[in-house]
């Protein structure tokens, strides 16, 4: 039923437009017609009125009232003047009303009829009025007569026919008639191809369409963390969404603005002038790394504009970290399993010996050893992130048969919110494998952690019992690529730590052991 009721945006224009147009030029001719109407009759009336007042003051027209017979001189006079007016009559009398003159000759010498004519006989008056004579209704101009002494010795009237001013009046109101729907056609061809435009513009769409797509965008937009940024052909701003916003630390003041003046060096133009699609590419942005890519906008084979996805590269880094940590941990887990798979086979062969007491005594040796790691692990170490990552070491550490020790002086309790665990598992975990590798290759094989949240810092110090590092090398470990290890895919944990604590607006602080080791201490602010 809803979508019964909805009408096309080309039908609503047409509509609108057309009744506009029709109350409009319906308006405008009835008021010009009756504008035209006045001005007709008043013109005429004035006409008629000009003509008397001119005809009566000729010399020719006083003298022949002191002739014999008036009309033989003034009746070719005043047809000749009718005739060149185009007045119905001009009709001459004198002061007991007597025509002079007539268009119709038979009526010369009868008394005027039509009753208006006291004013200019007795007052000596000029003016206008309707009357029906002997020709029918009229509208005349009256004029008295005066001698050369002032006297009124005659009046003169002039008169138009009042059907004739009405067919005068009824063509121009046919000629104002023509033109209104001359008007109403252009008007109703504007509309069609106004509509037509504006159809095309929006590709088709109706209104409701419109709105749903917008509605749609919007609820895309917002729910994408990926930053997205359009400009048009011009490379003006013509869309960011609310990640952006956040990544580049924008406003909606820099929609409509020239992108160069937002951002700098993001070869969106680049890709406007070539039409080509730009995948991953690393850059910075405002000072933040990130990873973009760019898609052009095409109409009718022309790029009409540019969109520009782009990820935090440092939220994909950690995210990167954060599954290659869970992958070590499922790792280690398997070997803990693996392990312990062993100790139970070796008790269950002993018992099978019968050598209940060196069962026994395996059996109490491994419990009180996770005895005590899990007094200090679950006890003082009350933050479950920590205890996770450590979990995993121990176990990972149980299997390269190296002895990690939780200092028994640690106290730590839940860490604040901003210190989240994927910079923890980038932090801890990769500073911990560090530790782990410069030990594998030694006959002391120790690696201890102590924390502590005494004071305004949470302090993780991690100790090896490995060479210890070049002292010229301490200032290079945390660069990204630098190692002084072989292989390929190295320089890139002890790199990841350090950019997570400086996330965090922390520091690392790194001393070598005068027997040998070193000693990585991490300061993590709570506020």
């Amino acid at each position: 039923m809803e979508n019964c009721l909805k009408v096309s945006l080309q039908t609503k224009i047409l509509v609108l437009i057309f009744s506009l147009l029709l109350f409009v030029i319906i308006f405008l001719s009835v008021f010009f017609s009756y504008y035209e109407s006045k001005q007709t009759e008043e013109q005429m009336g004035q006409m008629a009125l000009l003509t008397a007042k001119t005809v009566s003051f000729m010399p020719t027209i006083r003298n022949a009232f002191m002739e014999d017979n008036p009309s033989k001189t003034i009746q070719p006079i005043v047809e000749h003047i009718r005739k060149d007016v185009g007045a119905e009559f001009i009709v001459v009398g004198n002061k007991e009303k007597i025509r002079y003159s007539h268009p119709d000759e038979s009526k010369i010498g009868k008394k005027m009829v039509g009753g208006d004519s006291n004013k200019a006989i007795d007052e000596g008056k000029y003016y206008t009025s309707k009357a029906k004579g002997s020709l029918g209704p009229s509208l005349r101009g009256k004029a008295p007569i005066f001698d050369y002494n002032g006297n009124i010795i005659g009046i003169l009237s002039v008169g138009f026919m009042i059907d004739d001013i009405k067919q005068n009046i009824i063509y121009k109101w046919r000629l104002i008639g023509a033109f209104a729907f001359i008007a109403l056609c252009i008007g109703a061809l504007g509309a069609v191809l106004l509509s037509r435009n504006i159809r095309k513009d929006t590709l088709g769409l109706e209104p409701w369409e419109i709105a749903s797509l917008y509605r749609e965008r919007n609820a895309i937009l917002s729910s994408v963390k990926e930053g997205i940024v359009a400009v048009d052909d011009k490379g003006m701003v013509t869309m960011l969404n609310q990640s952006a916003k956040d990544i580049l630390g924008l406003t909606d003041d820099a929609i409509h603005q020239p992108i160069e003046n937002i951002i700098k060096n993001t070869h969106m133009y680049r890709v406007i002038k070539s039409g080509k699609v730009e995948q991953d590419q690393e850059m910075i942005l405002l000072d933040r790394a990130v990873i973009v890519s760019r898609t052009p906008i095409m109409e009718k084979n022309r790029v009409v504009g540019v969109v520009a996805s782009f990820r935090d590269k440092l939220e994909m880094r950690e995210m990167i970290n954060t599954l290659s940590e869970v992958r070590k941990y499922a790792e280690e887990l398997r070997a803990q399993t693996h392990e312990y798979s062993n100790k139970l086979y070796v008790i269950s062969g002993l018992l099978q010996l019968g050598e209940y007491k060196e069962a026994i005594e395996m059996i109490q040796q491994e419990s009180r050893m996770h005895q005590d790691q899990n007094r200090l692990l679950f006890e003082q170490i009350c933050d479950k992130k920590v205890q996770a990552i450590l979990l995993g070491k121990i176990s990972k550490a149980s299997e390269q048969k190296i002895t990690f020790v939780i200092d028994e002086n640690s106290s730590l309790e839940e860490l604040p919110r901003h210190i989240g665990i994927s910079n923890l598992a980038v932090i801890l975990g990769n500073i911990i494998d560090n530790a782990f590798e410069a030990v594998a290759n030694r006959e002391k094989k120790e690696v201890s952690i102590f924390a502590t949240d005494m004071g305004n810092d949470v302090v993780f110090e991690i100790t090896d019992s490995g060479d210890g590092i070049n002292p010229a090398n301490i200032e290079k470990i945390f660069t990204r690529g630098f190692s002084t290890k072989t292989g390929k895919n190295r320089g890139y944990g002890l790199a990841s730590a350090w950019d997570a604590v400086k996330e965090l607006n922390g520091y690392i602080e790194v001393q070598n052991l005068k027997n040998g080791g070193s000693v990585f201490t991490i300061f993590l602010p709570k506020i």
